[in-house]
């Protein structure tokens, strides 16, 4: 199966991107609504904001559809957090995910100190890949988010 890996942004890419998330995340985990507003707030506030030395988002695509993505955001000069990083149901199992994490690091590892990430406990597939990128849990909550409780777990890279 061949795909392509691309980091920069075209037109519908914000959408599409919000729409994935949403539906694949109800469907998965059930969560409503505010996580698709969620991410599409994030993600425009990216577009807005966005400053190419010190943020990069990845997409992977295969026959011009995205089937991945994954970023970088500067949040301090010496901090990054790493965000949207996500693999279509269709396609996981491949080593996409742990191509945009290696592409990830390699970027943030030449800008920062230290990359941060939240995710829920309920992510099992993406902890693994986390673990075995170095990532360390710091922090996690237990709260009503996203039409459900869940458990926010922080996980943090020293580079």
């Amino acid at each position: 199966m061949s795909w392509t890996l691309r980091h920069s942004l075209k037109p519908g890419d914000l959408g599409y991107l919000t729409y994935l998330h949403g539906a694949v995340y109800k469907r998965e985990y059930g969560y409503d609504t505010t996580f698709e507003a969620y991410v599409a707030s994030g993600l425009a506030e990216f577009a807005e904001f966005f400053k190419p030395n010190v943020d990069r988002i990845w997409i992977a695509e295969r026959n011009s559809n995205i089937i991945g993505s994954i970023a970088v955001v500067g949040r301090s000069k010496l901090n990054a957090q790493l965000r949207w990083f996500f693999v279509h149901p269709n396609y996981r199992g491949r080593g996409i995910g742990r191509k945009l994490m290696r592409e990830a690091l390699r970027f943030a590892k030449r800008k920062y100190k230290r990359v941060f990430l939240w995710t829920t406990s309920e992510l099992t597939t993406a902890r693994i890949l986390y673990l075995d990128a170095g990532f360390r849990k710091t922090l996690e909550k237990k709260h009503v988010i996203w039409g459900k409780t869940i458990v926010e777990e922080r996980y943090d890279l020293l580079l």
